[in-house]
């Protein structure tokens, strides 16, 4: 194949992947906590003899980068449920999943069978102690500070595990809502800004996705 056809080659497959991030986003629309993401393509030049290719010496090919994601945060639905949080925009809830210790934005919390407190795909809320909190069936009015301690009318349950990450675009998303650290170090958020009653939307613009598209 000719300079020409591998350029045009390159172009195509890379058009590809980047339908199929937005089209990722646009599929999480409406996932709480999610964070679009958007690929970072770059311009690979190649010198050229004489002649191969017209009006310039120089093949531009285009070379997949990286997929980065937005850390501006989505906007705040207000529902009332006590169970429900927003966190402030660089935190990130712990929760206990299979895999080990993952970080999360969505804040839809609910009690599960056996008393514990669990995200929305079931994975067990952590507390500051690093185990997960529990509800007993008598806590009824449930409710959650702004530095993260959860109470009820028969006194404190614990304190959710808020943390945040000095690099959170190094964090390798699995699925639409949870965070693998990669290696970044967890820290204590000393201000995690919980409001109860809310919880973070998607940060996706459907609009903007669809002209990107």
């Amino acid at each position: 194949m000719d300079s020409p056809g591998y350029i045009l080659l390159s172009r195509i497959a890379l058009q590809s992947r980047s339908t199929q991030v937005l089209a990722n986003n646009m599929a999480n629309a409406d996932t709480p906590g999610f964070r679009a993401q958007q690929p970072l393509f770059a311009a690979f030049l190649q010198r050229q003899r004489e002649g191969a290719l017209p009006g310039t010496r120089d093949a531009a090919y285009v070379q997949d980068r990286a997929t980065w994601r937005e850390t501006r945060t989505g906007p705040l639905q207000q529902t009332g449920n006590p169970l429900d949080i927003a966190l402030a925009p660089d935190g990130h809830l712990a929760v206990e999943t299979t895999r080990g210790e993952r970080f999360t934005r969505s804040g839809r919390l609910t009690p599960s069978a056996d008393g514990r407190l669990t995200d929305i795909e079931g994975n067990a809320v952590l507390g500051a102690n690093g185990r997960p909190l529990g509800v007993a069936p008598g806590d009824t009015r449930i409710e959650i500070l702004g530095d993260g301690t959860v109470r009820s009318e028969n006194g404190t349950i614990g304190k959710l595990r808020v943390v945040r990450f000095d690099r959170p675009t190094r964090l390798n998303a699995e699925g639409a809502r949870l965070f693998d650290p990669a290696g970044e170090e967890p820290r204590v958020h000393d201000q995690p800004g919980i409001t109860q009653g809310s919880f973070e939307g998607s940060n996706v613009s459907p609009i903007v996705e669809m002209t990107r598209l």
